[in-house]
């Protein structure tokens, strides 16, 4: 890439990822808003994990996009090219990235068990052991990102702005064997093995509703799914799965590469007539529209979300909780009317003599 074509690629950096924090953020905290307080049609299960899910994908985006990013291309000197924000803010960029990917794991081997054991939908069905599992997954997958914290350091660094040499402190990987061991350790726990399980049970997941629907008529199978909550939270799942792999997979060959083969101090990662520099900032960009993408695949994909949505939109769920009332409250009264109307005056009934019988 010629210098005209860097400078393209860098303003379209500059105006791409400030989108995503604005579109982003908002959409992500609208999602959760939804889908916990108006439900949406959707299983108590899938309102935890997809809930658990926008909390973590709104922290992606503040410690990423926000700080990490769209800061880095409007201020000449961040607060986090310090000590000790380098490290803290690695190590909450890594914890956010790998508790989303994970959900979403968790969330897809959780659908997969619930379809094959009348057992498991039973133990996983309740609201309690999904809260505690999605505690769980934040709780360590922040603990494995505690590794991530060291692999920064802070060292000055000349800087040419406005044909001006400035000596300023740059937060950047250490040159050190240890740290492309974490790092490719990390990389599988956030998006290698990921991928991998949620294909996995992606695959094993249709497979089994395929010979599921060899088991009824046309008729019969039609009458399942239109009545089937779990066959749409399936459904929900595997868009949200789908995109996860095609979004996160370039950036984890992209970023292994570079943390492994070009992980050293004379490698200019701002370069852009290096392949390998293009490839993985293009990949970043794909990867981090992940994080903002939730909120239009439930609108495409789930007839509850966007039922809702139009609800809340047009003002009709006030209008529509009442009509039920008076609805409800009619039918009532209609019961009442009539029970009245059938029961007679109550009686007596008076023995007047009783006969022994053999």
């Amino acid at each position: 890439m010629d210098e005209a074509g860097a400078a393209i690629f860098i303003t379209v950096q500059k105006v791409y990822y400030p989108f995503l924090c604005v579109v982003g953020i908002p959409a992500n905290l609208f999602t959760f808003y939804m889908i916990c307080f108006r439900r949406c049609g959707m299983s108590n299960t899938a309102i935890i994990y997809l809930s658990c899910l926008a909390i973590m994908d709104t922290f992606y985006l503040l410690w990423v996009i926000l700080i990490d990013l769209t800061l880095t291309f409007w201020l000449l000197q961040p607060f986090w090219h310090s000590h000790p924000w380098c490290g803290v803010l690695g190590f909450l960029q890594h914890g956010s990235l790998c508790s989303s990917s994970w959900i979403v794991v968790v969330f897809t081997i959780e659908r997969f068990l619930v379809l094959r054991s009348t057992v498991a939908k039973q133990q996983l069905s309740q609201a309690w052991v999904t809260k505690l599992t999605c505690l769980a997954i934040v709780l360590l997958s922040h603990v494995a990102s505690v590794p991530l914290a060291w692999i920064n350091t802070v060292t000055p660094v000349n800087v040419t702005v406005k044909e001006e040499t400035l000596t300023l402190p740059r937060c950047h990987y250490r040159n050190d064997t240890y740290v492309t061991f974490i790092v490719w350790i990390s990389s599988s726990l956030s998006g290698g093995v990921p991928i991998v399980l949620v294909i996995i049970f992606n695959y094993l997941i249709a497979h089994h509703l395929c010979r599921a629907t060899n088991l009824f008529t046309k008729e019969e199978l039609h009458a399942v799914q239109g009545r089937s909550s779990l066959r749409r939270t399936i459904l929900l799942l595997g868009t949200v799965s789908v995109t996860f792999v095609v979004l996160s997979l370039p950036r984890f060959v992209t970023y292994c590469i570079l943390r492994t083969q070009h992980n050293s101090e004379s490698f200019n990662r701002n370069d852009y007539s290096i392949p390998i520099n293009v490839a993985g900032d293009v990949a970043n960009m794909l990867h981090n529209l992940n994080s903002t993408t939730n909120f239009l695949l439930y609108c495409v994909v789930s007839c509850g979300f966007r039922r809702e949505l139009v609800h809340l939109v047009t003002c009709r769920a006030k209008a529509r909780g009442l009509g039920s009332a008076i609805h409800t409250t009619m039918k009532v009264f209609s019961v009442l009317h009539h029970r009245t109307s059938l029961s007679p005056e109550p009686g007596h009934v008076v023995l007047n003599s009783l006969t022994r019988t053999q």
